[in-house]
């Protein structure tokens, strides 16, 4: 009998190598997993000299939006390119590139606040009148653009409707829709979006040094966006992690009120824990439990789709039987009403509220 995930496992390496053939026939060298269309239309634009001025990357965090805006950073500004549009890598241009280092790379993002401010965008005007010091093009990177004020937005505008030939402006977003239409009119659009899991987790077992059970959950876990899987593989405490905060949630979900106080108490009051460090732990950890309970959604309702959580399948098809479709909803809205007053709420009460809409469920053991 052929075993399944040999069967699996096959069908993964062989999607991996149509994609490898594909990209290479293409001439994609940029040392980038997935979006290969994305990557052969700016390589078009160099070959043919049709750039734009401004690009736009949109796409959900860790699908690589950063990384591609670099790389063709690199293939417009390497020194010794392999051929039009693809960097050589090696190079003292393509390293400080890569770095964000290199003299004619200005890069804008949020500070401390999480706001990207008007003034940090007015700062670029002198950077954008200037002829490129070393390089072709003078390059702006505006990292997480969501993050602008509505100011900052209109002040990038001016520098938007005045193109320096010279200047490249690279502007990375979760959604395109969240900034000025007037802004999104004037960037070539290029929205990027998660690849495949199996041949992600193809990719992983060939490119990493992990076992291919860890590859799949891995793939799953980052929702096919690479630049996530990269980060659990670096930092292994990231799973460690997860696995405490799930380990709490199905002890939660079978305790009474006392049991979540005192939880809640532990997790978020001033004598345990310092506020800033309580927000951002909640921040890391209410991702895990929104991805469960809509993981719990997806078996409940009969969805087709893939769950994100596969090593606990088991648990989340048990917690669905005992459940009603209302309350699973219910509860996903409870989290994410949570994030949205994370700012600025009373810690404590925020997940006191949110603990006490859960569900009591008795579970196997």
């Amino acid at each position: 009998m052929v075993n399944p995930d040999n069967k699996n496992r096959k069908r993964s390496v062989d999607l991996l190598r149509r994609y490898e053939a594909w990209a290479t026939m293409a001439g994609m060298n940029w040392n980038i997993f997935g979006h290969d269309w994305a990557i052969e239309m700016l390589q078009l634009h160099i070959q043919h000299k049709k750039m734009r001025h401004a690009y736009l990357f949109s796409g959900p965090a860790g699908v690589g939006r950063r990384t591609l805006a670099l790389r063709f950073a690199q293939a417009v500004n390497c020194e010794e390119p392999v051929a039009p549009g693809v960097p050589c890598m090696r190079g003292r241009s393509c390293q400080q590139i890569m770095r964000m280092q290199h003299p004619d790379l200005a890069v804008v993002q949020a500070d401390e606040s999480g706001i990207l401010k008007v003034e940090q965008v007015r700062e670029l005007q002198h950077f954008v009148s200037l002829a490129p010091y070393a390089s072709n093009y003078r390059i702006v990177l505006l990292v997480n653009f969501e993050q602008a004020n509505h100011n900052a937005q209109n002040a990038l505008l001016k520098t938007l409707e005045e193109p320096n030939p010279r200047v490249l402006l690279l502007v990375t977003v979760d959604d395109a829709e969240n900034l000025l239409p007037t802004i999104k009119s004037r960037c070539e659009l290029i929205r990027l979006r998660s690849t495949n899991r199996d041949a992600l987790a193809a990719f992983l077992l060939r490119e990493k040094d992990i076992s291919q059970a860890d590859t799949e959950l891995i793939a799953a876990l980052s929702g096919g966006r690479v630049g996530i899987a990269d980060h659990m593989i670096e930092n292994e405490e990231v799973l460690t992690v997860r696995e405490t905060w799930m380990e709490d949630l199905l002890q939660l979900i079978q305790s009474g009120i006392s049991e979540r106080i005192a939880f809640s108490r532990k997790r978020s009051k001033g004598k345990y824990i310092e506020r800033t460090e309580a927000k951002q732990k909640l921040l890391t950890g209410l991702p895990y439990w929104l991805s469960f309970w809509r993981d719990v959604m997806l078996i409940k309702s009969g969805s087709t789709s893939p769950i994100t959580n596969i090593d606990m399948r088991e648990r989340i098809a048990e917690i669905s039987l005992d459940i009603s479709l209302a309350e699973v909803e219910s509860v996903i809205s409870g989290i994410e009403h949570a994030f949205g007053r994370m700012r600025s709420a009373n810690l404590q009460l925020l997940l006191d509220n949110l603990l006490l809409s859960f569900p009591l469920v008795q579970l196997n053991h």
